[in-house]
């Protein structure tokens, strides 16, 4: 006899399922890091106050499977906004290219900085 249709996984199951996981992942911005400009790496940050570097990661691989690198980097961008919060910054740099769901950031004051 047959075993039941739900008691047999699908072959295609787990690869759907990954897919589905990596489609999810989001990162929320916080309500204040709207008002954190950023900056294009490599424009000159004269005017500003540099307040720290930032390290920020999200997931860019779910098993075999390489994420949406435009979501990627959005998140990335949405994460950097979100911790300049706590260093007061107002703008925040990255420093290079995203890299393996990476990337790093510096965090300016650039509001008191041009007063």
């Amino acid at each position: 006899m047959n075993a039941p249709l739900l008691a047999r996984p699908a072959p295609l199951l787990p690869a759907l399922l990954t897919c589905l996981l990596a489609a999810c992942v989001w990162v929320p911005m916080q309500p204040e890091a709207a008002q954190v400009t950023v900056y294009p790496r490599g424009q000159s940050m004269a005017a500003c106050k540099p307040l720290g570097e930032l390290a920020t990661s999200v997931t860019a691989r779910v098993g075999p499977y390489e994420r949406n690198r435009l979501s990627v980097r959005d998140e990335l961008e949405t994460l950097a906004r979100n911790e300049a919060l706590s260093l007061h910054a107002d703008a925040v740099q990255p420093l290079e290219e995203p890299a393996n769901g990476r990337q790093r950031w510096q965090a300016y004051r650039c509001a008191a900085a041009s007063r």
